[in-house]
């Protein structure tokens, strides 16, 4: 739970995240502390961080919440392999899929699970999800959901 505040640095920082409150990274870190990661620098304080939970619908699906490293460490690789660290550590619960939402003004995550589905030899579906229309505040992009699997 310590981490919380520091993700939700990160996130807002990230000039890309939606950002959620601080009171839900804290809940985030202690309700679904299995299924996400934090990555830290040379001094122990977090530097990057994959959120996400299994789907109760699909157990065998782990959506992906948010993929986010500080400006200072970003260009290396960290989020992908966050993001393989956290597939491996879910695949022995039987998850074989992997779901986020990107939107499509945001190439890096869609750079980044590109390459997860392509280093996984995975399909990678994509199709909206939610309409901006259905966002209360009126200007959100659409959110398309990347369904990668199965994963190996």
């Amino acid at each position: 739970m310590e981490d919380g505040a520091a993700i939700w640095r990160i996130a807002r920082d990230s000039e890309v995240l939606d950002l959620n409150s601080s009171y839900s990274y804290l809940l985030w870190c202690r309700d679904f502390a299995g299924t996400s990661l934090v990555a830290r620098g040379a001094d122990g304080e977090p530097i990057a961080f994959v959120t996400g939970y299994v789907r109760p619908q699909r157990p065998r699906t782990l959506v992906v919440w948010q993929v986010a490293v500080d400006k200072a460490h970003r260009g290396r690789g960290l989020a992908g392999v966050l993001l393989d660290a956290l597939t491996a550590r879910v695949a022995g619960q039987g998850v074989d899929t992997v779901e986020t939402t990107v939107t499509p003004d945001n190439t890096a995550s869609d750079r980044l699970f590109t390459s997860y589905a392509e280093r996984r030899g995975a399909s990678l579906e994509r199709e909206v999800l939610f309409d901006g229309g259905l966002f209360p505040e009126g200007s959100h992009e659409p959110e398309v959901l990347y369904r990668i699997g199965p994963i190996t």
